[in-house]
């Protein structure tokens, strides 16, 4: 009997630490999962941040970007802003419900994206409550990977404020210098459209004569450089974000 009772005893307590443990290890995960979202959209707007032009040293990332920025949702076919809470929006997720988006044809799917969501979302960067530069969300393949990136116009819907790449997977120290703030600096006053009103940006072989469309593409990364120019084509053009920046020129600016 004083066996038994032992083993009961023993079973009862690993069934109990182990219900314990499992709590705790559900618990844990619970909170790092949501940390790591936080994270996630802080890193987000850290990156809208540095190229919005806006001084931030020093400071709060979700203050400052609660401050100066206004996400706003924009139907892609249209170019029109259009209700919705762009705060919460994730224009990714819209992307993958069929509802919510459209599949790509082979001759429209140019960022090889596969498929597109219906309405996007722009970062209008405000100083004063004026409108200084409007930032808008790319993304396409690059040899190894989906790359992702952002880019700051200035108010006239043409001239480039600044780019940045801040998710990739392609080569270290060839493709991967999409991230590296030197090359992405050469984008700095160049012009996205044409006198016709359609995308010219150009990434050239390095060393090629240059224009006010045209930026040097990666040294050893031709196939990454070529990817990166079909992402600006596609989000540049009918199918991306043309429609509104043509609005945005059209108007003279954003106000």
């Amino acid at each position: 009997m004083v066996g038994n009772d032992s083993v009961e005893k023993t079973i009862f307590f690993v069934v109990i630490l182990s219900l314990v443990c499992s709590m705790v290890v559900s618990t844990v995960s619970v909170v790092l999962r949501g940390q790591h979202k936080i994270n996630t959209v802080l890193d987000k707007q850290s990156k809208i941040i540095e190229i919005s032009g806006i001084d931030f040293l020093g400071k709060k990332v979700h203050e400052v970007f609660a401050k100066h920025i206004e996400p706003r949702l924009v139907d892609f076919d249209s170019g029109d802003f259009v209700d919705g809470n762009a705060k919460i929006y994730d224009q990714r997720q819209a992307a993958k419900d069929l509802t919510r988006s459209i599949k790509l044809t082979y001759e429209q799917d140019e960022a090889k994206i596969f498929r597109r969501a219906n309405v996007g979302v722009v970062y209008l960067v405000k100083d004063d409550h004026k409108i200084s530069r409007v930032i808008i969300p790319i993304h396409g393949s690059g040899l190894w990977s989906m790359m992702y990136a952002f880019v700051a116009i200035q108010i006239d819907g043409n001239t480039v404020a600044a780019v940045t790449y801040y998710e990739q997977g392609e080569t270290p120290g060839l493709g991967g210098e999409v991230e590296n703030p030197t090359w992405s600096a050469k984008f700095v006053g160049k012009k996205l459209f044409d006198v016709e009103d359609k995308p010219a940006i150009k990434i050239v072989k390095k060393g090629s004569i240059t224009s006010e469309y045209s930026v040097d593409g990666i040294s050893g990364a031709t196939l990454t450089s070529n990817a990166v120019q079909r992402t600006f084509n596609f989000w540049l053009g009918d199918m991306g974000f043309g429609p509104f920046l043509s609005k945005v020129r059209s108007q003279g600016g954003l106000s």
